[in-house]
């Protein structure tokens, strides 16, 4: 996936913003330099540069879709797995199918986002031969955002449907001590644009934890109703948590485990609390499992006039009568766009805490830094 190169760092400014009443500083850096330093930190640690590319890429457009927790922010814990040895730079990945519509990914202990997009291309295969896709992955590691393989779905003219897992974050519900993963689905439908389909890209916890992971980097406190602390109480301090809460309710609780059992299970692979933690044991394998789904719409009476009809739908929805005259209706997809457009014309913002992260990356692995060419 290529990120979207907008302009030269050197023309963007300094923003001041203010995220949860804390007045944070951050440094806008064009899509084009994040995604060459990214590539220049994963080729410095043997990884093949159009691997290095794609993860680059992915992160990239992550963070210009606004998904932060997902986005370039998590490159420093992808470089400490590789350097710690339970990410190999250069997996063996083997595909086999299983059947007219199936195959089985196994990942070799590779970047999940590398192992993630060859599985979705199995799966598209697949569809666009016989009309549905169906592959499991194992042996993964962590990969990134779901939307970027749904998305790679309704690139082709199909529908995506991506399921991963992740070790044990989040309490069931009435519970008070983490049992399941974060456990996203993403959903998405063409509309005749590929850089615009409908897209549900969702955890099924009242928040990712890598966007824990960035409030405590940055010193952050918390929403309520996100989190509780050790003692299963709630909590807003992002170094205090625990666990966090599933998405309303018993609803995203259940969510999440019949996904887990799809990732893991399924593939051969651990659930929830037999998962090796993501930011503990840096020289653990992940075995992490995930499950993607590619269907062909013109096998379907609708097909055809589906990304119009998708399309439609969306624009009729927009049109709704708003709550608040200062909150439009959105579709789908809709503010991930929107946030491409503003950062991609703006700068990606670069908080304090992950940039001495990224200026200590560069100084170890001999890279240049960014910075120099970003404005202050």
């Amino acid at each position: 996936m290529k990120s979207r190169r907008s302009g030269k760092p050197g023309k963007l400014k300094r923003a001041r913003t203010t995220k949860n009443d804390v007045d944070v500083s951050v440094t806008p850096v064009a899509a084009g330099a994040l995604t060459d330093w990214a590539v220049s930190c994963l080729t410095a640690l043997k990884v093949p540069k159009r691997d290095a590319a794609l993860i680059a890429g992915s992160l990239v457009q992550t963070s210009l879709w606004g998904v932060d927790s997902h986005g370039i922010a998590r490159l420093g814990h992808y470089l400490s797995r590789i350097e710690a040895g339970s990410i190999e730079p250069r997996p063996k990945i083997r595909i086999k199918r299983t059947g007219p519509c199936t195959a089985q990914v196994d990942g070799g202990h590779g970047h999940g986002i590398v192992i993630c997009h060859r599985a979705m291309d199995e799966a598209i295969a697949l569809a666009k031969k016989n009309g549905i896709g169906a592959v499991g992955v194992s042996n993964s590691t962590h990969c990134g955002a779901a939307a970027l393989y749904g998305r790679q779905a309704a690139c082709a003219g199909l529908i995506g449907i991506a399921f991963t897992h992740s070790d044990a974050f989040v309490a069931p519900h009435r519970g008070t001590k983490k049992f399941l993963g974060t456990n996203p689905i993403c959903i998405t439908v063409p509309t005749g644009d590929p850089e615009c389909p409908l897209c549900l890209d969702m955890a099924t916890s009242a928040v990712p934890f890598n966007r824990i992971m960035n409030y405590r980097r940055e010193g952050r406190p918390l929403q309520p109703g996100w989190a509780l602390d050790a003692q299963g109480k709630p909590t807003v301090d992002a170094a205090a948590v625990g666990c966090l809460l599933p998405l309303a309710g018993h609803k995203g609780y259940a969510m999440a485990f019949m996904i887990d059992l799809l990732c893991g299970p399924l593939n051969g692979m651990p659930f929830g609390p037999h998962i090796p933690e993501m930011y503990r044991g840096l020289d653990k394998r992940r075995k992490l499992g995930s499950f993607y789904i590619a269907i062909d719409p013109q096998r379907f009476f609708g097909g055809k006039k589906l990304p119009a009809v998708a399309k439609r739908m969306a624009r009729q929805a927009r049109a709704q009568p708003r709550a608040t005259s200062s909150e439009p209706v959105l579709a789908p997809g809709d503010p991930e766009l929107l946030t491409a457009q503003n950062r991609g014309q703006n700068g990606i913002p670069i908080e304090p805490g992950l940039r001495e992260e990224m200026q200590r990356w560069s100084e170890k692995l001999h890279v240049p830094t960014i910075w120099q060419s970003a404005s202050v």
